[in-house]
C-alpha cells in the first residue's frame, strides 16, 4: 500500500512529517511503499511502517535507529522532543495520538475487516472470558461460522489455540490482522473480550462493534487507570462505540447487553446510543433467570425471554450463581443475533468450562482441587462462595496479588480469605520487579484486620509450587483447595522474565509427589 493512501485513513492529517531532522515536502515521502506494519523494531523488515509506541519499560521512539536498520521505510509517531535521535535515520511522520493512529492504519492497510463481519465486544471485571466463550459456543452450535479472542484462547471456525500472549486484548494490529484472517475463512461471527487498557489504548478501535456487553464492574487495575471512575469510564468506552446508525457490508443490528443487577446499569446507561437488553437474576429484566438449581455437577434455571409465553428451561455444565449471570449475559446476546431459546438452549447445553476457569485436577485424591483464575476480591469471594456449600470439608486457598498492580486490592483479597477460608496460604501471582515479601504481608495485613493469625489461620510462601506444595499436604478427605489467580497462565513473571508455568500441571505432580496415583486427566 502506498503510504499516502494509508495515511489517508487518519481522521486528520499527520502534524508533521520530518526527514533527516528538518519538515520534509511530504510528496516524496508518501509515495513509498509499505508491505507491513510493525510496533517492535524486532519485527520490521524491508518494507516497514514503524510505529513508535510507548510503553511501560520503554518508548518506540528510542529505536527508530533498529527500525531503519532492519528496513522500515519510515517511522510514525508522537513527538520527538525529549528524544535525542538528529539526524534522523528514517522519515518520521508526528501525530498526536500514536496508538489511535497505529488502529485506524492497522483497520486500513487489512481493507477494514470488521465493515464485514458482525461484531460483538464483551467487557466487565470479572466473567468476560467466560461469558465470550459461551457465546461463541451457542453461534458455533447454531451452524454459525464464529471467531473468538479471550484472555484464554482463540477459535476461528471451530478450531482452537491457547492465547500465550499474556495480553487479555491484543494491540490492534494483532486484533485487525486476525480479523482479516478471519473474515478470509469464512467467519461471520467475532467475539471479543474487550479489557478496559484494551478500550483505553484503542486497541479495539476499528472493530466497529455491533454489540457491546458487560458482565459486572467493581474494582481493578487502578495502577492503570488512577481511580474507580476512570476504570468505569474506560469500561464506558465500548458502549460509545455502538453505533446505531452504521451500516455494514452485511445487515447487523446494533445493541448494548446490560446487566441489571450490577451497579454497573445505571453507570452505563446514559453511554448507550444502541437500544439496551437488559438481564438480571435477582432484579427484573427483560431477560430474567428464575427456578435457580445450583449443583456441584451444572446448573438449571429458566429464562424468560421477550415475545415467549412461558420462561424456557435452560441446563449448563458451569456451576455458580456467578455462572447463571454470564450464561444471560450470552443468552441476550445470542438472542438479538437471531438464534430461538430452542437453539439458545441446545448450545448452552453443550458449552463446557474454560481452561483455568474452576477446573478440576483430579490424581486419585480424596479431595478436591480446583484451578480459577479469580484475582480480584470479587471474583475469589464469588468463587469461594461457589464452593462453600459443594465442600464437605474445609475450603483451602492458595492465592496472591500481581506486583506492580492494584496494589489498593491486596488487603481485601486478604480479607475475603480470612473470612470464607478455613486455611489458606498467601504466594506469589506474578511479583515483576516488585519485592515478593512486601507484596504477601500487604495482603496478610487484610487477614491480620480481620482476625486471622499467620502461622494458625494462614501462611505466607512466596514460591508458589512450595505454597501448592504446603496445603495439598495439609488437605483431608472431603477438604476443597482452591488455587487461585494464575488459571489458565503459562507462565509466572518474576522481574521482567516470564519463567513457565502451568498451574494445573503443578498441582497435579505435587499431588503425585504425596503419592496419588490416577490417569485422570484434568476436567
Amino acid at each position: 500500500m502506498i503510504l499516502k493512501t494509508l495515511l489517508a485513513a487518519l481522521p486528520s492529517p499527520p502534524l508533521a512529517i520530518y526527514a533527516g531532522g528538518a519538515l520534509s515536502e511530504t510528496a516524496a515521502i508518501e509515495q513509498l511503499a509499505v508491505t507491513q506494519l510493525a510496533y517492535d523494531s524486532r519485527r520490521v523488515e524491508p518494507g516497514t511502517l514503524f510505529f513508535a509506541v510507548p510503553g511501560t519499560h520503554t518508548d518506540g521512539r528510542r529505536f527508530l535507529a533498529e527500525a531503519a536498520a532492519h528496513g522500515a521505510v519510515a517511522a510514525l509517531g508522537e513527538s520527538l522532543e525529549g528524544f535525542a535521535v538528529s539526524p534522523l535515520p528514517l522519515p518520521y511522520i508526528e501525530v498526536a495520538d500514536v496508538r489511535s493512529a497505529l488502529a485506524d492504519l492497522a483497520a486500513a492497510f487489512y481493507g477494514y475487516p470488521a465493515r464485514q463481519l458482525w461484531t460483538i465486544g464483551v467487557t466487565g471485571t470479572d466473567g468476560k472470558t467466560t461469558t465470550c466463550n459461551l457465546i461463541c459456543t451457542i453461534l458455533e452450535a447454531a451452524g454459525i461460522a464464529t471467531g473468538l479472542m479471550t484472555t484464554a484462547n482463540f477459535k476461528m471456525k471451530g478450531t482452537e489455540w491457547e492465547n500465550t500472549t499474556r495480553q487479555s486484548t491484543l494491540e490492534a494490529l494483532e486484533i485487525q490482522a486476525l480479523l482479516r484472517r478471519m473474515l478470509d475463512a469464512g467467519v461471520s461471527h467475532v467475539v471479543i473480550e474487550a479489557t478496559s487498557h484494551g478500550l483505553e489504548l484503542a486497541r479495539v478501535r476499528g472493530c466497529e462493534f455491533d454489540v457491546g456487553v458487560v458482565t459486572n464492574i467493581t474494582s481493578e487495575h487502578l495502577d492503570f487507570h488512577g481511580t474507580v471512575e476512570n476504570y468505569r469510564r474506560a469500561k464506558a468506552r465500548l458502549f460509545e462505540m455502538l453505533d446505531p446508525e452504521r451500516r455494514k457490508a452485511l445487515p447487523t443490528r446494533a445493541a448494548a447487553v446490560l446487566n441489571r443487577d450490577d451497579s454497573s446499569f445505571a453507570f452505563l446507561l446514559p453511554f448507550c446510543r444502541a437500544p439496551v437488553l437488559d438481564y438480571g437474576i435477582d432484579t427484573p429484566a427483560t431477560f430474567q433467570a428464575t427456578e435457580l438449581t445450583l449443583g456441584a455437577a451444572g446448573t438449571r434455571f429458566a429464562v424468560r425471554f421477550p415475545h415467549e409465553s412461558q420462561p424456557v428451561s435452560m441446563t449448563t455444565r458451569l456451576v455458580g450463581r456467578f455462572n447463571v449471570s454470564n450464561c444471560l449475559a450470552a443468552i441476550a446476546t445470542t438472542y438479538h443475533l437471531g438464534l430461538t431459546p430452542s437453539e439458545i438452549a441446545q448450545g448452552l447445553a453443550q458449552a463446557r468450562g474454560v481452561s483455568g476457569r474452576m477446573e478440576h485436577v483430579v490424581a486419585g485424591q480424596p479431595f478436591s482441587v480446583i484451578v480459577d483464575y479469580a484475582h480480584t476480591p470479587d471474583s475469589l469471594q464469588k468463587v469461594l462462595a461457589t464452593l462453600r456449600p459443594l465442600t464437605p470439608g474445609r475450603l483451602l486457598v492458595v492465592f496472591g496479588s500481581a506486583g506492580e498492580r492494584d496494589v489498593q486490592k491486596r488487603p481485601a483479597m486478604g480479607a475475603v480469605a480470612a473470612q470464607m477460608a478455613d486455611f489458606f496460604v498467601i504466594t506469589d501471582e506474578d511479583p515483576r520487579e516488585e519485592d515478593r515479601q512486601k507484596i504477601l504481608q500487604e495482603i496478610a495485613a487484610g487477614a491480620k484486620a480481620a482476625g486471622k493469625l499467620e502461622g494458625r489461620d494462614f501462611l505466607c510462601i512466596a514460591d508458589r509450587r512450595t505454597a501448592i506444595a504446603t496445603a495439598l499436604a495439609i488437605a483431608r478427605p472431603g477438604d476443597t483447595v482452591l488455587l487461585a489467580g494464575k488459571g489458565h497462565e503459562q507462565s509466572i513473571i518474576v522481574g521482567r522474565e516470564k519463567l513457565p508455568w502451568n498451574e494445573r500441571q503443578v498441582a497435579r505432580e505435587e499431588l503425585q509427589r504425596l503419592g496419588y496415583v490416577d490417569n485422570t486427566l484434568s476436567s
